[in-house]
């Protein structure tokens, strides 16, 4: 059995399934880590919604930003924020409540043996363990009665500094941030949200989540996405999959067992293994 981690989908579902091929995934007895996003501004978001649900518990995915966008937008809660959105084939589907009912329900990061799956990252102040009790908050919230008055409550970029005393939906907020639409904090980790380029456009003062000097995470190996200025990156500790499919440029999956990657190009449809 083999365990493919794969980057940012966004509605690529051609791309997906030409990476599939390219790994050789074989659903009866492999496993896929998707790092969330799988929907928006790819041309086919409901194929790749339907796809992923329809692998059950042979795919792992846990929410991004953009798949909590859709979720507010269906109950509008939200308006619409961009122009390229891609999310209307998923709100006029016979399948809709269905498809949007299993969104609901996937986790906010997952935690198996040394590797942590979340979309964008951790604070500093939080272990792996501390991270999925405060994911599985926010989750008995999304997954209760009560949906639709906490994504009411999700967007906004205040408070952005954790304290364990924070409550209510301050506390969700802070949870929800870190884990779907965080770049860069401070070393004693204030987010900031502005900035989306690479590593040298930080804002002064702050630095990648992931280079904050003693993070709590760092004993871990975090599975991540979101980043697509970021690029592929791996490390010791760190697997950041966001290669930019969406953006004329790859995605990427990562075999978790031996770190082989796999990429297609999503400009011209071309798959390879990548040499290590």
């Amino acid at each position: 059995m083999s365990t493919y981690a794969i980057g940012d989908i966004q509605g690529c579902h051609d791309s997906l399934l030409r990476l599939l091929d390219a790994c050789d995934f074989n659903p009866a007895c492999d496993r896929l880590w998707l790092v969330g996003d799988l929907v928006n501004r790819g041309p086919k978001s409901l194929e790749t919604l339907r796809y992923v649900k329809a692998l059950g518990e042979a795919a792992i995915t846990v929410l991004g930003n953009h798949d909590l966008y859709l979720l507010m937008i269906a109950e509008g809660v939200e308006k619409r924020r961009g122009k390229d959105d891609t999310l209307d084939e998923i709100l006029a589907a016979p399948d809709r409540d269905e498809l949007l009912d299993w969104l609901r329900h996937q986790k906010l990061c997952h935690v198996e043996g040394n590797h942590c799956l979340v979309h964008a990252g951790l604070l500093p102040q939080w272990t792996t363990a501390k991270a999925r009790l405060l994911a599985a908050e926010v989750e008995a919230l999304l997954q209760g009665p009560g949906y639709r008055e906490v994504l009411a409550h999700m967007w906004g970029s205040e408070p952005a500094f954790w304290d364990d005393n924070l409550k209510g939906w301050d506390r969700m907020r802070v949870i929800v941030n870190a884990m779907t639409r965080m770049r860069f904090c401070t070393p004693d980790g204030r987010m900031e949200f502005q900035a989306k380029g690479e590593i040298v456009d930080a804002p002064a003062g702050f630095l990648p989540w992931f280079e904050v000097p003693g993070r709590y995470s760092a004993g871990a190996v975090l599975v991540t996405g979101h980043w697509s200025a970021l690029g592929l990156k791996i490390a010791p500790n760190l697997l950041a999959l966001d290669s930019g499919c969406l953006w004329g440029g790859h995605l990427t999956a990562l075999r978790l067992e031996d770190r082989a990657v796999f990429q297609v190009d999503c400009c011209d449809g071309r798959s390879a293994p990548v040499a290590q």
